[in-house]
């Protein structure tokens, strides 16, 4: 780890016991990935609301390379297994730990970021029906063949439709592939 990790108690005193079995899962976590740039834990001690009372909140913040996190707030509320410390200490853990291991993945290329699909809206089809071309947010066209077009949404398709879309490089410039025409409920732009 580039900086020494913080460790806060709020609600409660910082034992010696509690300290080492944070110190041995950070060690654990920097053996095993190696790559955490700074660590920030807060242990929040039993709060004396009705829903909550006698469970504690363990909070873990990994700082990564490249500006990426691991963030991970531990209370399930319903869980009374978290009244006992050492036992919500290791069960931050093991959601960071498993956080951190995707993180490591998708560094590694292993794990591909989803991203939400792009959304355009068909400004023209021509009058065979075969292709037309959509406008995106930024007014950019991109063409789409009638093939591209999936289940039966060509035969719902006209000038006005919402689609979302993967847009991949064509011939002549840009294309869309994957198009689904979005459902009457879906927001306009």
């Amino acid at each position: 780890m580039q900086t020494l990790p913080e460790i806060v108690f709020e609600g409660l005193p910082a034992t010696p016991q509690i300290k080492d079995v944070i110190n041995a899962h950070l060690a654990e976590l920097q053996e095993r990935w190696g790559r955490i740039t700074a660590c920030h834990v807060v242990v929040k001690g039993p709060g004396q609301r009705h829903r909550k009372g006698g469970l504690y909140d363990v909070h873990i913040r990994l700082a990564l390379p490249d500006g990426r996190e691991v963030n991970v707030t531990r209370t399930p509320p319903a869980d009374e297994r978290h009244s006992d410390l050492t036992f919500a200490v290791d069960d931050a853990f093991k959601h960071a730990r498993r956080q951190l291991q995707d993180q490591v993945r998708r560094i590694q290329g292993h794990i591909k970021d989803r991203q939400a699909p792009a959304t355009a809206t068909v400004v023209r089809i021509d009058p065979s029906g075969e292709f037309g071309f959509l406008e995106t947010g930024d007014g950019q066209e991109i063409y789409f063949h009638r093939n591209s077009v999936v289940g039966r949404g060509a035969s719902r398709l006209q000038v006005g439709s919402r689609v979302t879309y993967v847009e991949e490089p064509g011939e002549k410039g840009p294309q869309a592939t994957t198009v689904k025409v979005m459902g009457k409920h879906s927001l306009r732009a």
